[in-house]
This record gives C-alpha cells, sequence and structure tokens, in this order.
C-alpha cells in the first residue's frame, strides 16, 4: 500500500463508494486521493492532519476532505474500543464533466470551492447524521441522492476549514514517504525535544534543504507546526484530566516553560490554558 499517493478500491464502473471503517486505528498515514471524502465520525476520537493544519476529531463530526488534499487520522492511543467512519467518496466529474454544472445544481460551485482547504460542518449536523446511517440499506441509486441531500446539507450548515493552505502538486511516492515521516515522528515525539538536526535525518535531508522543502508544502515551519501539535494534545489533557495542573500539562506536552507555553496557547486558541478549561 503506497503512502502518498493513495487509491480508493472500486470497480472501474463505479462513481461513488460508501465504505464503513471499522478499525481499531483509521488508516493514519498521509495520505492523498483523487476523490472528495465525506465522513461521519461514528466512533472514536484523536488527531487530524489536514494540509498544513492539526485539529482533534470526535464522535458526531462531519468532515469533508478535498481531492488530492493530504490529511491523515491518528485516533487515540488510548481508545478502549474501535473506531468506526462512515465515507463517501467521489469526484467532481464522477456522475460525467457536467453532471455538476447543470443550472440546477449550479450552488455546488462553492461546496466543491470549500472542499479544496477541507471543512468541519459545524451545525446542521443531525440531518447529515441520519442520512449517512441509512447510507448502509440503501442501493446505488438511493445513495447518490443521499449523496446530493448531504452536499445540500452541508451547503446551508455553518462550516469551518481544516486548513489555511494546501499544496497544490501531487505527492510523489518519495516526497509521501518523506512527508509522512516527517509528520509521523512530530506526532509521536512532540512531547520530546525535536532539535533540527534530528527532524532533517528523519528527512534524509540536510537542515537548510529541509527547512525549505517542509515551508514550500505546508507554507510554515516545521518548528510552528510542531507547537500546533503540542496545543492540539494539550487541549485533549486539559480537558480529558481537570484535575491535572497547567504546568504539568506544559510538561507533559512538550514545552521547556510555562511561560511560553501560556503565550503559544493563547496565540492559537485565543484564551489561555486556564480559560480553555473553564469554558467546558
Amino acid at each position: 500500500m503506497k503512502v502518498l499517493p493513495f487509491k480508493i478500491p472500486k470497480p472501474s464502473d463505479e462513481a461513488l463508494v460508501y465504505q464503513i471503517d471499522h478499525e481499531r486505528i483509521f488508516y493514519d498515514h498521509l495520505h492523498q486521493h483523487e476523490e472528495i471524502q465525506i465522513s461521519y465520525i461514528a466512533k472514536g476520537s484523536g488527531s487530524l492532519v489536514v494540509a498544513d493544519s492539526i485539529s482533534d476529531y470526535q464522535e458526531g463530526d462531519v468532515l469533508v476532505i478535498g481531492g488530492f488534499v493530504p490529511h491523515a487520522f491518528k485516533s487515540d492511543a488510548s481508545a478502549s474500543s474501535k473506531s468506526i467512519m462512515h465515507t463517501l467518496f467521489f469526484d467532481i466529474n464522477s456522475f460525467g464533466k457536467d453532471f455538476f454544472g447543470i443550472t440546477d445544481l449550479a450552488s455546488t460551485k462553492e461546496f466543491f470551492k470549500k472542499s479544496e482547504m477541507g471543512i468541519r460542518v459545524v451545525s446542521n449536523k443531525e440531518v447529515i447524521i441520519e442520512a449517512f446511517r441509512k447510507l448502509k440499506s440503501q442501493n446505488k441509486v438511493e445513495q447518490i441522492a443521499t449523496l446530493l441531500l448531504v452536499i445540500s446539507e452541508i451547503m446551508k450548515a455553518q462550516t469551518q476549514p481544516l486548513s489555511s493552505f494546501v499544496y497544490r502538486k501531487t505527492f510523489s511516492d518519495d516526497e509521501g514517504k518523506r512527508m509522512n515521516d516527517v509528520f509521523k515522528h512530530a506526532m509521536e515525539k512532540f512531547n520530546e525535544p525535536i532539535e533540527l538536526d534530528e527532524i532533517a535525518q528523519v528527512a534524509n535531508m540536510s537542515k537548510n534543504a529541509f527547512c525549505r522543502y517542509f515551508k514550500r508544502r505546508t507554507n510554515k515551519t516545521f518548528f510552528q507546526f510542531l507547537i500546533e501539535i503540542r496545543i492540539e494534545n494539550a487541549c485533549k489533557l486539559i480537558l480529558s484530566q481537570p484535575e491535572l495542573a497547567i504546568s504539568a500539562v506544559s510538561d507533559q506536552c512538550g514545552f521547556n516553560n510555562i511561560a511560553n507555553f501560556n503565550r503559544k496557547f493563547k496565540e492559537l486558541k485565543g484564551c489561555s490554558p486556564t480559560q480553555f478549561r473553564s469554558k467546558f
């Protein structure tokens, strides 16, 4: 199985793929595929990497990931049961190159544009989730109708982008492996000091070449990305262990001093760690 690009297994004459992933952990390698992906997380939680950004995913989420957008799901290691994700895979030409261009479907243009950065659906999820729950018992014609309903409901919903920058070239296999190795190392070792020498070695590049390479493909430095990983994990700790001192959260997430942790947390989340805790 190639890391990048990733092929969605389907018969050559199948325009729409409905898939249920029922796994201990989801496929967690950084990968991309030409199909747009609309997913409903029925069970499970973890970290979600989409292009240049990292956030969390949890039960009840509805997510859209555009075609050729690099992404990875990293399930929480502490999960005691399997994760379940329902997904529709398709592309803009699945039903003919002019299908989504007809007058009656002209409004879907906004959906396809937003999908290029990835979408998290914030409102109107109940209707979308109910539609997903019916897919398993539907035939192909009914599933295509459900896809159109889901797209329509997403366009009416409040949404948030999942990324701010997407590298618009398809990764080669070698590039895909390199970026996957870098992302995987950062997500597994975020609570430890990571030096530039170390991560450049993971990428099998010189320090200067790696810095240029990573910045070009993510529009941010590696250490900016690493801080985002650390802050996302800090949010999980704050919410899952409310008795844990903020200083302990800082230490466990790889920050060498509490002042730097507080400053970076506020830059990314708009509030202090203590204020974040009090909201929930």
